[in-house]
């Protein structure tokens, strides 16, 4: 359980982010995931991330302190979101910049919208972090917003993608912001993924 979420900084520039002493969790989807709604749900503040029906809503790298331990970062959606082509790739370089170069990066939670069949744009992307070593997890969100079946469905057609390309199915989560469905299980991984940070730093 988070007990205490508070914003520290927004950038555009990754080498301007905060020190990186200490564990980093990112969050990143195609534009509308509900990647807004599904960090207000984990940390427990509705406001957190602001939620907008308008997809590109996020722009910047998005830095909040959890409990006094570790980051959580909103980064940037890719994909559909009505800007221009010059700001969309230097979106794409900064995400991609912060991603391989973040040593304190202990996971990205790469958010997958439930309701779909496996679109190319999120598959070429987490083919992308598999080639960069970029440790990822899979959360399929909005998994109230269909039939439980529909979402089974959809949830196995994108895993039998993954492994085509890896050879192997990553963790994954299926997730509700509404519902709260996943949110100790994604808290729980989160959890280890800090503590084994934490560890490595002592050692």
């Amino acid at each position: 359980m988070i007990r205490k979420a508070q914003f520290v900084v927004s950038n555009t520039d990754p080498t301007k982010c905060p020190k990186p002493d200490r564990a980093e969790i990112a969050f990143i989807g195609r534009s509308n995931v509900g990647k807004s709604s599904l960090i207000n749900m984990l940390t427990g503040v509705k406001e957190l991330a602001k939620t907008s029906q308008k997809p590109g809503k996020t722009q910047l790298v998005n830095h909040f302190m959890i409990d006094d331990r570790w980051y959580l970062v909103d980064l940037p959606g890719y994909g559909f979101a009505k800007v221009s082509k010059d700001r969309k790739e230097k979106w794409e370089q900064m995400i991609s910049e912060y991603l391989t170069s973040r040593e304190n990066l202990c996971g990205v939670f790469v958010l997958i919208d439930s309701r779909l069949e496996p679109q190319t744009i999120d598959l070429e992307f987490l083919n992308w972090c598999g080639e960069e070593d970029v440790p990822f997890v899979v959360a399929f969100t909005k998994a109230d917003k269909q039939s439980k079946s529909q979402t089974d469905k959809n949830v196995r057609a994108f895993l039998n993608k993954l492994e085509d390309i890896f050879g192997d199915i990553p963790d994954y989560f299926v997730t509700s912001a509404e519902k709260h469905a996943g949110k100790d299980q994604v808290l729980s991984f989160i959890s280890e993924l800090v503590s084994e940070y934490e560890a490595e730093r002592t050692n």
